[in-house]
This record gives C-alpha cells, sequence and structure tokens, in this order.
C-alpha cells in the first residue's frame, strides 16, 4: 500500500467542483447579460432610425404612381433622384384594377417636373430595389398628392436571366450549324 502524494483528490466524474459550477453559472450570465444589451442597442438603433427618417409632416411631401409590378419594393426603400437619395417608399397598396399604387415621401427642396417619370431598378443584380426618378422639362411641378404618370415596373430577375439563357442557347445552336457554301 502506497502513501505517497496521489495528487488533487477529484469528485466522481461527471461532477463537478464548487468552483467549476461557480464559472459555469457566471459565465451563463455573462454572456446572457451581453445579449441583452446587445439587443436593447439594436432596438434603440433601429427606433432612432425611425424617428431620423421622419414623415411628410417633417419636410417633405408625398406623390403616387402606379405601377403593375413592384416585386421585391419594400416600404422605406429608396427613392433617388440623379443617383441621390431624395426620399423612401412610403407604402404600397392594390387599386380597383389591381395596379400596384406607391405612395413616395420626397424631400421638401426636391422639385419634381409634371411630366417626371419613375421606375423600379435593383440595386447589382440581387440587391435591394428603389425608384428612381428622371424629371422631365414640364415647367409646372407635381404638388403634395400629385400623380407620377410614366411609370416603368420592376425587372424580374428570374425572367431576366431566362432571357439571357434562352438567347445564348441560340447563339450556340447557330454556331454550330455548318457554315453555307460560297458560290
Amino acid at each position: 500500500m502506497s502513501h505517497g502524494y496521489q495528487g488533487r483528490r477529484r469528485g466522481a466524474p461527471g461532477t463537478r467542483t464548487g468552483r467549476q459550477r461557480m464559472s459555469r453559472d457566471s459565465r451563463e450570465i455573462f454572456i446572457g447579460g451581453g445579449a441583452i444589451i446587445v439587443l436593447a442597442f439594436i432596438l434603440a438603433f433601429l427606433y432612432a432610425g425611425k424617428e431620423i427618417r421622419g414623415t411628410a409632416a417633417a419636410g417633405g411631401y408625398i406623390v403616387k404612381a402606379a405601377f403593375n409590378r413592384v416585386d421585391g419594393l419594400l416600404p422605406g426603400a429608396e427613392v433617388r433622384l440623379g443617383g441621390i437619395p431624395v426620399g423612401r417608399v412610403e407604402a404600397q397598396s392594390l387599386d380597383g384594377y389591381y395596379r400596384a399604387q406607391v405612395r413616395l415621401f420626397v424631400d421638401a427642396g426636391v422639385k419634381l417636373p409634371l411630366d417626371t417619370s419613375a421606375a423600379i431598378n435593383t440595386d447589382g443584380l440581387f440587391g435591394a430595389k428603389y425608384i428612381v426618378l428622371e424629371p422631365g422639362g414640364d415647367e409646372q411641378y407635381l404638388k403634395a398628392g400629385g400623380r407620377i404618370e410614366f411609370t416603368q415596373d420592376a425587372l424580374i430577375v428570374s425572367q431576366l436571366l431566362d432571357l439571357i439563357i434562352a438567347k445564348g442557347r441560340a447563339r450556340m445552336k447557330a454556331a454550330r450549324k455548318p457554315p453555307k457554301a460560297r458560290k
């Protein structure tokens, strides 16, 4: 029988000492508290962003536009003029003819000629949708509640890709045909 040093005494396998248990509990409390703080910051940021954007009463006006399709365009999406954000999409609804009616908030300093056009574009191939305004040459301007008459619907990426693939296949098929004999 050996009476030498046998090292640190441990509990049964699978059990934790008081120090290990406290360390794990402290870690869980710390992680949980950190998650709550991060969530609070995210909520505060989202709320502050909503306040910064404001409403039509805070220096802008609403105009309307009708589209056949607005696929992927969401409330809050940018409205751009010359590539610069000048407003945002306020709301969308369907009219009696099943056309998408879009309400646009436009910054107060932006005057839009009566013949302004609106098109739905995409940032990159799969990016967010936004509305591009192209001012016309009319000397009169849209007023609050006015309507943009000239619109272009959203381009559906899957349809565009199908068209590109079909054209590519047609060209490949044409390239495989032997050239006609010359006379």
